[in-house]
């Protein structure tokens, strides 16, 4: 799968090292060719010996050590990289890199290269929660550098929380996915996610059940696939998949505008947010306070999104949703038509394990055609992967 692919690997110091031996011996089963750089501090948990038994490659540890051929060697694995992977990924190594230390093998030849570099964090919850460690991310986030989330559980220090590093599997399935999946490479998709809110005075606010798992869901495997995504999100609780765009809004009017901006130079527009159709016709200037046992607001219609672009649209592909409560074929079908969309995703949001706050959902898919497709019980990931295979068909990629 990953044959005439060049992974280069920094080790650094932690208890996890041990996990980092596992996962190159999963990538060399994919037939990948992997280069490791360990610090010194990583060959104090393992050696450089069981690396390069692994990898069937020598192991570079010292910056310093008396060349065995005419090239730079750091300069050499960062050109040859088609993908640098450093696991596990300390508070340091990761702080030396965003602010442009390059004081060893490791922290040089990540500066030197041009391929993605990919950290998979491992530290303590309350080191992998400091607002220190928290900027430097961030700041090599903007700069496009890509991060695995580490999880959640008991750490070797006996502590609980963030900070565990991701499973071998997983950062292999993230790397084969970066370098094997561009189906959608040089494609444009805005996705909308979460619900809106519509203040009715400074401290209330209207909105909905959604939790914007769906949305983001989509925006994440449309990614992975090598599109260009903007994600326009509604408030949430979630972080945005890495590598896309995220524009935070907090009204329907808001979200409108901000797809407004991008719409004419996409290719799909991905409406899986839950706005609000209505708004109060008035806010108040103060916290209305309880002076009545009833009390009476009146509200106006927000514009509908999808039908405000299904009228605009040229090439462009529009996927709606349609959270209903009962008659769900019948008033999905009368979505397509009104608004104009190519298909319509389709859920009973009563229905047990579906719906807005669930991790899985039952939907039915339908053309503008008419054509209706049911799908079982499955994770939200897995009817996003359902939905974007959906859409590679129609843009034939």
């Amino acid at each position: 799968m990953l044959s005439g692919k060049n992974v280069v690997m920094g080790v650094t110091g932690g208890i996890a090292v041990y996990k980092a031996v596992d996962v190159v011996s999963r990538l060399r089963k994919l037939n990948a060719n992997v280069n490791i750089i360990m610090t010194k501090s990583a060959t104090e948990f393992v050696t450089p010996l069981t690396f390069q038994s692994i990898s069937q490659n020598p192991v570079t540890v010292n910056i310093f050590k008396e060349p065995t051929h005419w090239e730079i060697e750091h300069i050499s694995l960062a050109k040859k990289a088609d993908i640098f992977l450093v696991v596990p990924a300390t508070a340091n190594i990761i702080g030396k890199v965003a602010n442009g230390i390059a004081d060893d093998m490791l922290s040089t030849t990540i500066m030197a290269t041009k391929a993605k570099v990919i950290f998979a964090p491992a530290m303590n919850t309350n080191m992998y929660n400091n607002l220190i460690f928290k900027e430097n991310s961030n700041k090599l986030k903007k700069y496009g550098y890509e991060f695995i989330k580490p999880g959640s559980g008991r750490l070797a220090c006996g502590d609980f929380g963030e900070g565990k590093m991701a499973e071998p599997c997983d950062i292999v399935d993230y790397l084969v996915n970066s370098l094997t999946n561009s189906q959608l490479k040089g494609k444009k998709i805005i996705v909308t996610a979460g619900p809106t809110i519509e203040p009715l005075d400074p401290v209330r606010y209207m909105t909905n059940h959604s939790s914007g798992k769906m949305g983001y869901a989509i925006a994440n495997e449309a990614q992975r696939r090598g599109a260009e995504v903007i994600l326009v999100s509604g408030p949430v609780n979630l972080e945005p998949p890495i590598g896309t765009k995220l524009i935070k809004v907090n009204t329907t009017q808001e979200m409108l505008s901000s797809i407004e901006k991008h719409f004419a130079e996409c290719h799909v527009l991905i409406k899986a947010a839950a706005p609000l159709d209505y708004r109060p016709v008035t806010v108040s200037e103060h916290k209305i306070k309880k002076s009545k046992d009833e009390i009476e607001f009146k509200f106006t219609r927000n514009p509908d999104i999808a039908a405000h672009f299904g009228k605009l649209k040229r090439n462009q592909i529009i996927v709606g949703f349609a959270a209903e409560t009962e008659n769900l074929i019948e008033n999905a079908k009368k979505k397509i038509d009104k608004k104009n969309l190519d298909f319509i995703v389709a859920n009973n949001v009563l229905t047990e394990n579906s719906g807005f706050k669930s991790d899985s959902n039952i939907v039915t898919i339908i053309d503008k055609d008419g054509t209706v497709k049911d799908y079982p019980l499955m994770k939200k990931e897995k009817v996003a992967k359902a939905i974007i295979d959906k859409i590679s068909a129609i843009l034939n990629c």
